[in-house]
């Protein structure tokens, strides 16, 4: 049963990830700026790790063009931490998880859930800090926005909204919190880890949405450690949907590391050349 019309679901990418949906938004914009208010205008926003914070930013009331500038400025950035891990480490905690014999994409989440919890990693405090200043209102919007996260307990995806009674800050926290990088956040008595662990678009979450648009800052051929990656996923959902996947160029520009700061800026440039390109076809699917 559908309740909505048309989501925009946003995936996880790292601040890659966040940079070029804010671009490819934007390209959008400037080709087809009548596709691109549809979009901006969807009935729902999905956002996933990454594409947590976008969703989050896109609800703030704050302009396009600013969030994209501040993808672009030096300043913009001046609060983000450098990971200080490879791509390669946290691959090696998803393969350590994925080969353990015998167990249920719950379980292997449990076991991500562990490590992510034990993991030494800046203070939880600190880390929340940094998503604050990302997000330019503190406050749910009146509009509807969805936001993902991973109970490390018992492996459960959860879908915050303004209904929640959690606070926006946490829950944007909770869905970027990649495990063996950042910290787990503590929202009452439960822990969480990032939304994107089990899934980059979380589709199952817009399912009473007619139709859907998903940003994912990855190539469309990319590995899943599940086996059944966001291609699949999307070509699933019920209703109808448009994908955008990265394109060789915006991959070029995300560099050897999605979550290093200095990736921001090119990933933003290409996403919006790439939104250019896409433009028509956007449009093509809204039918505008």
């Amino acid at each position: 049963m559908t309740t909505f019309g048309r989501a925009l679901v946003l995936a996880g990418g790292g601040l890659a990830g966040i940079a070029w949906e804010t671009g490819v938004l934007q390209g959008i914009c400037d080709e087809r700026p009548d596709a691109g208010e549809a979009l901006l205008a969807s009935d729902v926003l999905l956002g996933t790790s990454a594409g947590s914070t976008v969703a989050a930013q896109l609800s703030s009331g704050v302009g396009l063009e600013e969030l994209f500038d501040r993808q672009t400025s030096e300043a913009g950035g001046a609060h983000e931490l450098h990971p200080g891990v490879s791509v390669e480490s946290i691959t090696e905690l998803f393969l350590s998880a994925m080969l353990a014999p015998d167990t249920t994409a719950g379980q292997k989440l449990q076991r991500i859930g562990a490590v992510a919890a034990q993991t030494d990693t800046v203070a939880e405090s600190v880390r929340r800090e940094v998503i604050a200043r990302r997000l330019p209102s503190h406050d749910w919007p009146s509009r509807v926005l969805r936001v993902t996260g991973i109970d490390i307990e018992t492996g459960e995806l959860v879908v915050f909204d303004n209904g929640s009674g959690v606070d926006l800050v946490d829950a944007v926290a909770a869905s970027c919190a990649v495990p063996g990088v950042w910290p787990t956040v503590t929202i009452g008595d439960r822990r969480f880890m990032d939304g994107g662990v089990g899934s980059t678009v979380n589709m199952v979450a817009v399912r009473d949405c007619a139709a859907a648009v998903a940003l994912v800052p990855s190539g469309i051929d990319s590995p899943s450690p599940w086996g059944s990656g966001a291609v699949d996923e999307i070509d699933a959902f019920p209703g109808a949907a448009l994908a955008i996947f990265t394109d060789a160029d915006s991959l070029q520009a995300f560099g050897p590391n999605p979550l290093d700061p200095a990736c921001r800026a090119p990933s933003a440039r290409a996403g919006r050349e790439q939104g250019r390109r896409e433009a028509q076809r956007v449009a093509a699917f809204l039918g505008v």
